[in-house]
């Protein structure tokens, strides 16, 4: 069986600099799938309650490592969905800071958010606060409401733009190089 993994990916697209993200749940998802790096393929994680659904498409950064032991969470706003497994190549607008709690241990959470970038296809904005507060607060929502119907409490702390979302991406790049080293 050929698989691929997301360490065989590299963080940015060599021509635009932009980064990429791999999709792991669609919008419109009531399924949250995950991608599993031993078997190199994307399994259904859970099934969200009655009525919930991703606002957008939800997947991670290849090569990085967040506080949460997983690659880098992106939020990526685009009016249609994607797939699991598609590449994407976004333009980061910023960070949405957060507190996870579970099993009374909490730990820093946070989401980039993101639009997707083509040559074909630049977004309009550049910064997280340039999107409505309406549209921010329903993202936040639905984190809340995400964690809370699988036990864990999504405490929002704050919006921080793309130099904050760049500074993370560099934190969780080091993490994840600093771990393939130590396992060398």
């Amino acid at each position: 069986m050929n698989s691929f993994h997301l360490h065989d990916i590299e963080t940015r697209d060599r021509r635009s600099k932009r980064v990429n993200v791999v999709i792991d749940t669609p919008k419109g998802s009531q399924n949250k799938f995950k991608f599993d790096e031993k078997l190199g393929l994307f399994r259904l994680s859970r099934i969200l309650p009655a009525g919930m659904r991703f606002p957008f498409d939800f997947g991670s950064v290849p090569r990085t490592r967040a506080e949460d032991g997983d690659a880098l969470d992106v939020l990526v706003l685009m009016d249609a969905p994607t797939f699991p497994g598609c590449l994407v190549t976004v333009r980061l607008l910023g960070v949405l800071r957060a507190k996870q709690t579970e099993k009374r241990k909490t730990i820093r959470n946070d989401r980039l958010i993101a639009m997707a970038e083509t040559p074909a296809n630049r977004p309009d904005i550049d910064r997280i606060d340039e999107l409505g507060d309406d549209q921010l607060e329903e993202i936040e929502d639905f984190f809340v409401a995400y964690n809370h119907a699988h036990g864990r409490e999504f405490k929002p702390t704050g919006r921080l733009g793309p130099a904050d979302a760049e500074k993370q991406l560099t934190k969780a790049m080091r993490a994840f190089a600093s771990e393939a080293k130590r396992k060398r």
